[in-house]
């Protein structure tokens, strides 16, 4: 394709929509608006991470680009031209692209509040069709194993320090990166999952919601990093959290999340909360890098690179927090309310609850809800048997836990020696570690386990005796925060959340 003078006029005249001339500049190249065309034109400089000094390498960049935006915005990207000089041979190149419309930008429809969950529901669908033909290798693979993303956010902490962010906090980004860093030890497992099931391949690498435009006849979505391979090969939830944390940063949290939800409908993919906050984590800290760049030697206190590294550790912060595996450990002797507030807690958070009950008879080949009677530490209650089911809860928590579920165990944790299976479970896994004892008055727990025996769906066997002897002959625990369960299950409710909220600070 040659561009010659006659391209140079006002392209698309006759079309019924006005298009003013325009000339948009980034670091690495410069467009040219003109009518209904997008003329990019790369600069011939060094940045380090690209080299476009030669008029060959801004050619075989331009064809790059073609190539690998042509897959989700075919009908966008039309080719490369040759820019003919006066001898008529050529004496640059330039991309040539439909010029999209501006009021159909999806940043500019957020930031102006415009409902678009249609639209994000469309672009979902879109991705996920992109994703299942994207590329993917044994090179591509190793993109997304444990210490290239351990890497990937030790490069970027580093440079986010060296940048020395005026309105974040040193403390700030000690904990993001305590956090990033724990959550990435601990997730070998899950991460290896991933991959096993081909969800690490060549994505966009940058989606962002400048570069989607929502047109009538679906979306448009451009600007896909095309300077460095490596920098497209991901996890898919890594690629589409890109555009779930830009989407919160313009201010539209719930389209971020419809995205993210429409996404794992279309894809059939396994959707991992606490690895999506991971990555949405990931995303806004490596843009608060890219702003504390922008900002640095600036002594501006209105700069807005400075405000947006600053908005945008928030944001990884807080879903670092929200996205941390932890295991929390809820005991108490038999009545004390114990699997009730397990249960409680269980809905109200992203976790798995395990039971000592349920396990119990499990390993015993008995259903659940099957009654065994025994004397206390007799039969399936005797010492080895408790002992065989506290180590299978603990091995099954570790697993869980290695795959970014967090935990909650149900079990008298009566002895010492039996928590310190899943101390190191937790420890194994990185994973922070909740205590909890239940206690109520002893009438309450006399009258609960009373009723306890005329119920037919009670999981526990333990009566009135066994109660009172585990509670006689438990071992101090001191780690535990306590938790009152003789009110309403409410109010136990949040005196635990309350404790695990003081655990996760320190």
């Amino acid at each position: 394709m040659t561009l010659g003078s006659e391209d140079l006029g006002v392209a698309g005249a006759g079309t019924g929509e006005a298009w003013t001339a325009a000339v948009r500049e980034t670091h690495s190249a410069v467009v040219l608006l003109m009518g209904d065309r997008a003329y990019k034109v790369k600069k011939p400089v060094d940045l380090g991470f690209l080299d476009f000094r030669t008029r060959e390498s801004r050619q075989l960049a331009c064809q790059r680009e073609l190539v690998l935006n042509r897959r989700m915005a075919p009908d966008v990207y039309l080719g490369v031209a040759d820019v003919l000089g006066p001898d008529g041979h050529p004496c640059e190149h330039v991309l040539v692209m439909r010029r999209m419309p501006e009021h159909r930008r999806l940043a500019l429809l957020v930031r102006r509040g415009i409902d678009v969950r249609a639209e994000i529901r469309q672009l979902a669908r879109a991705v996920a069709a992109f994703h299942s033909t994207a590329r993917t290798s044994r090179e591509i693979s190793d993109a997304g194993r444990q210490a290239a993303l351990q890497q990937r956010w030790t490069d970027n902490i580093r440079t986010l320090r060296r940048s020395k962010p005026r309105k974040v906090a040193r403390n700030t980004i000690d904990r993001i990166e305590s956090l990033a860093h724990d959550y990435v030890a601990g997730r070998a497992p899950l991460l290896d999952s991933r991959i096993d099931s081909r969800l690490v391949r060549d994505g966009h690498g940058d989606l962002l919601a400048d570069d989607i435009f929502c047109l009538p006849d679906g979306p448009r979505t451009l600007d896909c990093l095309d300077f460095d391979d490596r920098l497209r090969w991901m996890d898919v939830l890594d690629d589409i959290a890109c555009l779930a944390m830009d989407l919160e940063r313009l201010g539209d949290p719930s389209a971020s999340r419809a995205f993210l939800r429409d996404y794992a409908e279309f894809s059939g993919t396994p959707h991992h909360e606490s690895l999506c906050h991971h990555y949405i984590a990931y995303r806004a800290v490596m843009r608060a890098k890219i702003a504390a760049i922008r900002s640095a030697g600036r002594d501006d206190p209105g700069d807005p690179d400075a405000d947006e590294a600053a908005r945008l550790c928030e944001i990884g912060l807080r879903h670092l927090e929200q996205g941390r595996v932890r295991m929390t450990l809820v005991g108490g002797a038999p009545g004390s309310g114990k699997t009730t507030l397990a249960a409680a807690l269980g809905d109200t958070m992203p976790a798995v609850v395990l039971s000592s009950d349920r396990m119990r008879k499990e390993l015993s080949g008995l259903p659940p809800t099957c009654h065994v009677a025994a004397p206390f530490e007799e039969g399936i209650y005797g010492r080895g048997m408790t002992e065989r089911t506290y180590a299978a809860l603990a091995r099954r928590a570790g697993s869980l836990l290695a795959m970014g579920e967090s935990v909650i165990v149900d079990a008298t944790f009566a002895r010492a020696e039996l928590r310190l299976l899943f101390h190191e479970a937790a420890r194994a896994a990185t994973a922070g570690l909740v205590e909890l004892r239940c206690t109520a008055p002893h009438a309450v727990e006399v009258a609960r386990l009373r009723a306890r025996e005329v119920s037919p769906d009670d999981l526990s066997d333990a009566g009135e005796d066994i109660g009172q002897r585990v509670s006689a002959l438990s071992d101090p625990w001191p780690e535990a925060a306590v938790v009152d369960t003789s009110g309403l299950i409410q109010d136990s409710t949040s005196a635990a959340h309350r404790a695990m909220e003081q655990a996760a600070r320190g």
